[in-house]
């Protein structure tokens, strides 16, 4: 059963990789969905697949890409959309 996620993630985590970090590592767990940037220096993420998939993928993002440093994830489950692929949004 396809279960969705809407994130965000804080602290360093911008300027060191991480959307692409991100982005890559969906892929490869085939998680649909996206991420972006914000403003305020977070990353947002929104993460569909199957609930022990996600599991990992928010335990792999807590860890980071080795130049970021993440110091939370606000996480919230939401309503799935049905994306096909997993997109760096800008």
């Amino acid at each position: 059963m396809t279960e969705a996620v809407h994130l965000f993630v804080h602290g360093q985590v911008q300027g060191v990789g991480y959307r692409a970090f991100a982005s890559s590592l969906a892929r490869r767990m085939h998680i649909a969905g996206w991420v972006r940037n914000l403003v305020d220096g977070d990353v947002e993420i929104v993460a569909e697949a199957d609930l022990p998939t996600i599991e990992i993928f928010i335990e792999r993002l807590e860890a980071g890409n080795g130049y970021s440093r993440v110091d939370s994830i606000t996480r919230s489950i939401i309503r799935s959309s049905g994306y096909a692929s997993f997109e760096i949004e800008h």
